[in-house]
């Protein structure tokens, strides 16, 4: 294989892993902004709740100082209605003491209502802080996750740029302006040969073109679809088991 389209082949692979760590590097703050933004909703809904519950509280110890003033009016009432002296006024004092008893029976009535509403709230309460306290660990775990994670990647993909680098310097000029041209157009600018097809477009090689390449004498691109081709050729079963496995069969 030319010393060209081996570095091209190389580059390609380097290529697509900087793409991959790059993806990824991008995605690690995005990852985190969602799991915030999640995070962020649920105290919301706890704050909610917490001011639901500290409404209902108010709203009961409104009720109760209701019902201290209406006790109140009532013990008046009944030593006025000691002093009545008409029945009139007796019936008029009546009146309002059962008027009293009514609104204090009404907010009774209320209170217990609210307490039972507290129950819920309150049990929503507990279970949300619980909740949001693992969850907030979990989230604090993933960011720290994330941050070693994108410092990996980081390292990663500065020693990839130096390894292009390299391989850029040592390509022909010719050669890197065409794989970066196909890379600009196709994305996939390399494709290897198998069974005399390109295994990108998998059209089918000319069988002299097919020759060319696997000659591997200079750079050739697809007929079809103009990535650069190479050619790798099948091992020999001896090369792969040693020179222990082609004497057995001597």
């Amino acid at each position: 294989m030319l010393p060209d389209i081996a570095s091209a082949v190389r580059l390609q692979e380097v290529d697509g892993r900087v793409t991959e760590l790059t993806k990824e590097i991008a995605s690690l703050p995005k990852h985190i902004a969602e799991i915030e933004k999640k995070l962020e909703s649920h105290q919301r809904k706890l704050d909610a709740d917490r001011g639901a519950l500290s409404a209902n509280q108010k709203d009961r110890k409104k009720l109760e100082g209701d019902i201290q003033v209406q006790e109140q009016k009532i013990s008046k009432l009944k030593d006025q209605m000691l002093q009545a002296k008409t029945n009139d006024q007796y019936k008029a004092f009546q009146h309002e003491i059962e008027f009293c008893q009514t609104e204090i029976r009404r907010s009774e009535d209320r209170i217990l209502e609210l307490m039972s509403e507290s129950e819920s709230l309150e049990k929503n309460v507990k279970s949300a802080e619980v909740a949001l306290k693992a969850e907030r660990a979990q989230v604090e775990g993933e960011k720290q996750q994330a941050r070693e994670r994108t410092e990996v990647d980081q390292n990663a993909l500065g020693e990839l740029q130096t390894a292009r680098k390299a391989l850029v310097a040592a390509m022909t000029p010719g050669v890197y302006s065409l794989y970066e041209r196909i890379r600009g157009r196709r994305g996939v600018a390399v494709a290897e040969v198998v069974d005399g097809r390109c295994s990108v477009c998998h059209i089918m090689l000319r069988l002299q073109y097919f020759q060319d390449v696997k000659r591997s004498e200079q750079v050739l691109v697809c007929e079809s679809c103009q990535r650069i081709l190479y050619y790798n050729p099948p091992q020999q079963f001896e090369d792969v088991n040693g020179p222990s496995a082609s004497a057995m069969h001597t």
